[in-house]
């Protein structure tokens, strides 16, 4: 599985004219699935997505954790995250999760968050969404079970 993470003071998702999701401070996780994923490699990202060290002490180090701040997190699948641009100029998704299987992990993912105390909003599987956010820093990070990067 792969993710990318904002830290973000805000963030809302809607699917048309209907909002889905809101939050305050915390992360959004955009999240892909690869087809071989398993619930294992969910709970492995949704545990490394809490417990990183990327909101400030006092003296500016990122030394606090989601949880440690009391931080939301919104989980919104993307299963773009999977595009291979190495050849021609359309990405190609053969990695990518068939959706049958993506929709449980990423649920997955959101469901472990709460388990271990985190406030999960989520955006909603396959539908054309808008995510709107307020990056906190600039903080992005990207994170893969897999570590190939």
């Amino acid at each position: 599985m792969r993710a990318v993470l904002q830290r973000v003071s805000e963030a809302a998702v809607d699917v048309g004219p209907e909002r889905v999701a809101e939050m305050g401070a915390g992360l959004l996780a955009l999240v892909a699935v690869a087809g071989d994923d398993t619930d294992e490699d969910a709970v492995k990202l949704a545990r490394k997505i809490v417990q990183l060290r990327v909101f400030n002490d006092d003296e500016m180090r990122m030394n606090h954790s989601l949880l440690d701040v009391g931080g939301s997190l919104a989980v919104v699948s993307q299963f773009t995250l999977f595009g291979d641009c190495r050849n021609g100029r359309r990405p190609f998704y053969g990695e990518a999760a068939r959706p049958e299987h993506a929709a449980p992990l990423v649920g997955r993912v959101a469901e472990e968050a709460r388990r271990l105390g985190c406030p999960v909003v989520t955006g909603r599987f396959q539908a054309q969404m808008a995510v709107s956010l307020v990056n906190d820093g600039p903080v992005t990070i990207l994170l893969d079970t897999r570590n190939t990067f």
